[in-house]
């Protein structure tokens, strides 16, 4: 293999970039060689390469050798790879980025620098004592840095004539001793004594009285943030007048402090990249995401509904550019006492056979399979893995392009980011409930969830004793920077609901309702869909 020429590695290197990718030195070799192949079309060439690197779960922005030896080993079987570099062949797959959870950078914030910075080296799926409190203390410290730059949190640059009760600075739980008169405080609701609730922060914690407490929308359950109004009684509980969750932060504000860090996992987008990619989004209006949950591949009846959802978007002018089939995959548990594996392999190969007769579907139609809370998996812990190759196999041989990634997991359409995630939360949230929600604003409950984790910035707000989640990858639930759209699949009613310019929607329990939802992310339309029985 000739080594490339200056001028080739310096193109290299930059187009890479553009995308937001770094290249090792073998891989710009394997990169070049193949570019060798086209002399007359090497920007297509190139082009075609990058959008089919693109579309690959790859564990990290920098490529090395086998990275692009892969996508590589794709494109010349292909023999088309010139043809097939043109915008409209390419566009709608490869806008797609599919990040699994176990790949998305940790952060961690340093509150005297005042900035970000990313953990390297390996996380342990097996953390130790010191890991469940860095859990606790990094979910308070991106919520801290957030709520300072809170106009009615921060205090003035300039001292004005202001009298104590106006201000609403946040006073540490150390400092409220010998405190008289009002204060705000934000903490961690822990319940460190039997039916008495604490408010934890870095610095202390104190007894807290809600009895009386006047609350904002959102279920209140222990292990979320809040930040609560009220005074320090003689006998060293804090009464609780009024309480909240910090506010919530514009996502053009959060990322412009975040100086290019990525959070979301999809890699960084250079501005000149992200103007061309938002350009192709807003073209994109035939695009259209088909999501299910609660896909029984052991019901017949099931199965039947989902080749009449299949044979309707097969004979659409446009197909579907993405299917999400969530689980659960099966109607029993699959815990220690199920004894079906077998069974379930065969039943994942006959959808994939459900699939290949669709032959448009088959051809431009991705398909991405999310675990549910009951499937087979290592352990109920969040995050959770991908399904297990064992079960998988069967389907693969239908739909070799069929994309398995763990619950939750993030989508990167051009510019758009969306969450995935399967979980029965709803329940678990009103049963968890220390204070029933306020009807003021809404009394639906799917309003109170998406208030609860957008401003917790989290998606499983709950006690680590009803949800298990594995310590060092907590960060993988986090939704900071604000997405801009959340699927909470839940076996509860299908909702759609936009809070605060985010797209929340539940696609409701396929198996159990026959409800589905299709998103349109060109115009983040929900449309809430159902087979009439």
């Amino acid at each position: 293999m000739a080594a490339p020429s200056a001028a080739m590695r310096k193109k290299l290197q930059r187009k890479f970039r553009l995308r937001g990718f770094t290249l090792k030195v073998d891989a710009l070799e394997e990169a070049a060689a193949f570019l060798d192949r086209f002399p007359d079309a090497e920007d297509d060439a190139l082009d075609l390469l990058l959008d089919e690197l693109d579309k690959e779960p790859l564990k990290s922005s920098i490529l090395d050798r086998d990275a692009v030896r892969r996508v590589v080993s794709l494109l010349v079987e292909a023999e088309e790879a010139v043809d097939a570099a043109s915008p409209a062949a390419t566009s709608a797959r490869s806008a797609l980025r599919v990040v699994d959870s176990f790949v998305v950078p940790r952060f961690h914030y340093d509150p005297i620098k005042k900035v970000f910075y990313e953990h390297t080296g390996r996380l342990a799926i097996h953390g130790e004592a010191g890991d469940k409190a860095a859990l606790y203390r990094d979910r308070y410290q991106v919520l801290l840095q957030r709520l300072t730059r809170d106009k009615y949190f921060s205090r003035p640059a300039f001292e004005t004539v202001m009298s104590e009760n106006d201000s609403c600075e946040i006073t540490s739980i150390q400092s409220l001793i010998g405190c008289v008169g009002r204060r705000w405080i934000m903490g961690v609701i822990s319940q460190l004594e039997e039916r008495q609730f604490y408010l934890e922060d870095l610095t202390g914690a104190v007894p807290i009285d809600l009895a009386n407490a006047k609350i904002t929308s959102g279920f209140f359950v222990e292990n979320t943030v809040i930040v609560a109004e009220g005074e320090l009684l003689s006998n060293g509980i804090f009464q609780v007048n009024t309480c909240g969750f910090p506010p919530l932060e514009d996502r053009d504000a959060s990322l412009s402090l975040l100086m290019g860090l990525d959070f979301f996992g999809g890699g960084v987008i250079p501005t000149e990249e992200t103007l061309r990619l938002t350009s192709l989004e807003n073209k994109a209006v035939n695009d259209m995401f088909v999501i299910l949950s609660d896909v029984w591949l052991d019901n017949s009846e099931t199965m039947e509904k989902l080749g009449v959802v299949l044979d309707g978007y097969e004979s659409v002018e446009v197909v579907p550019s993405l299917f999400v089939l969530m689980g659960n995959f099966c109607s029993q548990p699959c815990n220690l006492a199920f004894n079906s594996f077998e069974e379930l392999r065969l039943q994942f190969g006959k959808l994939g056979e459900m699939i290949a007769a669709r032959t448009r579907l088959k051809e431009h139609s991705r398909f991405l399979f999310i675990p549910g809370p009951d499937d087979a998996g290592p352990s109920k812990a969040l995050p959770r893995c991908a399904l297990p190759k064992y079960l998988i196999e069967e389907l693969q041989k239908h739909i070799p392009n069929a994309i398995f990634v763990s619950n939750p997991c993030r989508v990167k359409f051009y510019t758009q980011e969306i969450v995935f995630f399967r979980q029965d939360l709803l329940y678990r949230m009103r049963r968890s409930c220390l204070i029933p929600p306020t009807t003021e604003e809404t009394s639906d409950p799917f309003e109170h969830l998406v208030a609860t984790i957008t401003h917790q910035s989290h998606l499983c707000p709950l006690p680590l004793t009803v949800q298990p989640i594995i310590w060092n990858y907590d960060h993988c639930l986090r939704l900071y920077p604000t997405p801009h759209t959340i699927v909470l699949a839940d076996k509860s009613e299908q909702k759609a609901f936009k809070y605060t310019g985010i797209t929340c929607f539940n696609p409701g329990s396929f198996a159990n309702d026959s409800t589905f939802a299709a998103y349109r992310p060109c115009t983040k339309e929900v449309e809430l869909s159902a087979l009439e029985s």
